[in-house]
């Protein structure tokens, strides 16, 4: 009987020192848990990676002032010497609200077009890797100021309008390599009076940035229409720049075939090619400012 009992003992006893140690190795893993979670930052160098926003927020408190240019294309030849007689400017204001949201504004010369957006950061990546992706949504809506050009149709301020939605999915892989995906949408209010026309396209959207020193990299954009507009010669937003920090300035410089800088322009009314000679030399400045500090 004491020897059943003493087996019993040793069983309980073994058995508590087992869930003794599984629960010091939970309290372990709880430890892990508790302990700060650290965040990849500066997958691409600024908010924009040259047409298109990357994953990027303007921190709480701070504006983000960006001027972008982008002279005529390349083909115009000596006369315009190569597209540098021709400029097209846009200006923007991005602001940080919080940690994870941005708005911005912005007005360009094409088109005469006044812009705004809404960026919202919905998930981070991890040093870790226990997230390994970052993703942000935004979107936005765009109105183009030119004298109304079509005496038929009403000048309705809503038919002005232009929206696009996008999901941004990002990733750095190392200190080097960042590749982002931009799956988007753009709805125009009015379309032309064809029934073959639609109000949504749709495109997909690749960039990624290979970094050469502390301060500079090269990036590639590109975006695919899936459906075109309809009766116009439209082609895909192809992008090559190059970005160079100096102290609290991102300084961009590309070459693309996309001559406006808002999301509804370059993504589907991009109507040169780069085997034509329909490139445009281009840059970005970026100067932040502290509006408000968080200390």
């Amino acid at each position: 009987m004491y020897r059943r009992i003493g087996i019993i003992i040793i069983i309980l006893i073994s058995f508590n020192i087992g869930k003794a140690q599984q629960d010091s190795s939970l309290l372990d893993l709880l430890g892990e848990e508790k302990a700060p979670t650290e965040y990849v930052d500066a997958t691409f160098k600024g908010t924009r990676i040259i047409n298109s926003q990357s994953i990027e927020n303007v921190y709480k408190g701070v504006l983000d002032f960006r001027i972008a240019h982008r002279f005529g294309s390349v083909n115009r030849g000596m006369y315009d010497l190569f597209g540098l007689d021709q400029a097209s400017m846009k200006l923007n204001f991005d602001y940080g609200i919080t940690r994870w949201l941005t708005v911005g504004l912005g007005r360009s010369n094409v088109e005469k077009t006044y812009d705004g957006f809404a960026k919202i950061k919905l998930i981070r990546q991890t040093t870790t890797n226990k997230m390994p992706i970052g993703v942000v949504v935004l979107g936005g809506t765009s109105i183009s100021m030119l004298k109304w050009a079509q005496p038929t149709r009403k000048n309705y301020f809503t038919s002005r309008m232009s929206y696009f939605g996008q999901i941004v999915i990002a990733r750095k892989f190392n200190e080097s390599f960042s590749l982002q995906l931009m799956p988007s949408i753009v709805h125009y209010n009015l379309i032309a009076d064809n029934t073959k026309e639609q109000n949504d396209h749709y495109f997909l959207g690749i960039a990624l940035r290979q970094k050469l020193t502390k301060r500079t990299s090269i990036n590639l954009e590109y975006f695919y229409a899936f459906n075109p507009v309809v009766g116009q010669t439209r082609y895909n937003s192809l992008s090559i720049g190059f970005d160079l920090e100096t102290g609290g300035h991102v300084f961009q410089l590309h070459f693309t075939n996309s001559l406006a800088m808002h999301e509804r322009g370059f993504m589907s009314e991009t109507s040169e090619s780069w085997l034509k000679g329909g490139i445009h030399f281009g840059f970005n400045i970026s100067r932040v400012f502290t509006i408000k500090s968080n200390h």
